[in-house]
């Protein structure tokens, strides 16, 4: 048998529990707000992070040296690059996209101003897009608009 809140909605106790103060919810936006300033400017930064290549012949022995095992570290290195550029761009833009759900948590998604609604939803489709991996990683879209 399911608890009455689990059957038919949430008791008032956890709904209670789950409303959030105004004052809690732009304490929160600003704290998201910090942490996205501090990636944009640190090493962190998808542009940055983007930016950070070699090249093959960094890790081979030139034109006469055969040196197979410097072509599979530098195959690795760069699928380790790609995937952490991923990773940035995505952190980066789930952070952006946190942010503008707080403020829609406090003010209401339908009260946001009409930019902050499409950037929300054009952020899932560029998450979705780097997952399915049909953006490239590199395009240099990372300003923040909220």
């Amino acid at each position: 048998m399911l608890p009455a809140e689990m059957a038919g909605g949430v008791s008032a106790a956890r709904a209670a529990n789950l409303e959030a103060s105004g004052e809690a919810l732009d304490k929160f936006v600003k704290r998201v707000d910090a942490v996205l300033r501090d990636l944009e400017t640190s090493a962190g930064n998808p542009t940055r992070v983007g930016a950070q290549t070699i090249r093959s012949t960094s890790l081979s022995a030139g034109a006469d040296g055969i040196f197979p095992e410097a072509d599979g570290l530098y195959m690795q290195y760069n699928r380790v690059h790609r995937e952490l550029t991923s990773l940035s761009k995505i952190l980066h833009l789930q952070i952006e996209a946190t942010a503008i759900a707080v403020q829609g948590a406090h003010w209401g998604f339908d009260n946001l101003e009409e930019e902050l609604r499409q950037r929300f939803y054009a952020i899932q489709g560029q998450v979705k897009d780097i997952q399915d991996g049909k953006q490239h990683i590199n395009d240099g879209r990372t300003g923040m608009k909220a």
